[in-house]
């Protein structure tokens, strides 16, 4: 393990915590309660502050904002975290905000995140595993993104929406309901239109399993039963597997409504 790398032009409070192998670059700036696990790169002109907590081999790039005071006005300093993972990518100009008092304190990034250029993680949000968030994707406060979903490019996710597992929200979406697992949503105001087939494929769903998932898409939006009549057909009918009973689980706990196909 050698000593952490500090471009000679970088600010870094001597009170952050870096790992041995940590690289700074160039007028990068690191701020006194920052803990930067071992292999995280910060290239040229990096902003990482507030109390953040970046895990192992994650890469900061130029012009990126990390920790920085959230946009909130009920925010007044409050001491707030944000907590980064493993692995992630944060590209020029995204703009990731630590968490507020009145929202649980706390906004997380989970692993293997593509956070591409001007996109958004507000203050109290929860983005899960293997997310892409494409350029300019925006989201509210207190938004929650599951594992393997995809924001597409200038999407706008509207505070406290939760969106499901491997769903992908198309480029320009405008979303204020919660998005099912699996789901492909585009729109102003996003409507369904199908599941992300790809992105299941891509996760290892075999053909049997996605199935499963279009039988289930059609009992829930494609019926005319109410949600609670849907899920309880959907278990008889369906196989009791772990896919169907966590996207029961979200649409029936969904508290902003779910997103649904276009009656037009």
């Amino acid at each position: 393990m050698s000593s952490p790398v500090i471009h000679p032009t970088a600010v870094v409070d001597p009170a952050a915590k870096l790992a041995d192998d940590v690289v700074i670059g160039p007028y990068s700036v690191v701020g006194p309660h920052v803990r930067l696990g071992r292999g995280t790169v910060l290239a040229s002109h990096a902003v990482v502050e507030g109390r953040t907590t970046m895990g192992a081999e994650n890469h900061v790039f130029q012009f990126a904002s990390v920790g920085a005071p959230p946009q909130d006005k009920k925010f007044h300093g409050e001491e707030t975290e944000l907590i980064v993972g493993d692995r992630n990518t944060i590209r020029e100009f995204a703009t990731l905000q630590p968490g507020t008092e009145s929202g649980g304190g706390m906004t997380r990034v989970g692993n293997n995140c593509l956070v591409m250029n001007y996109a958004h993680v507000a203050h109290d949000c929860i983005v899960g595993d293997n997310v892409v968030l494409s350029n300019g994707a925006q989201l509210g406060g207190h938004v929650t993104i599951q594992d393997f979903v995809v924001v597409g490019a200038l999407v706008g996710i509207h505070q406290f929406v939760k969106i499901g597992e491997s769903a992908i929200l198309g480029a320009g979406a405008m979303v204020s309901l919660d998005v099912a697992p699996f789901c492909n949503a585009t729109g102003d105001r996003a409507t369904l239109h199908g599941l992300n087939l790809l992105g299941l494929k891509r996760r290892g769903f075999d053909d049997e399993m996605i199935g499963v998932v279009r039988k289930l898409y059609r009992i829930v939006f494609q019926s005319s039963l109410k949600l609670a009549d849907a899920a309880a057909r959907a278990r008889i009918e369906l196989p009791a597997i772990s896919p169907v009973e966590r996207f029961l689980a979200f649409a029936e706990a969904a508290e902003r409504g779910l997103c649904r196909p276009s009656r037009e």
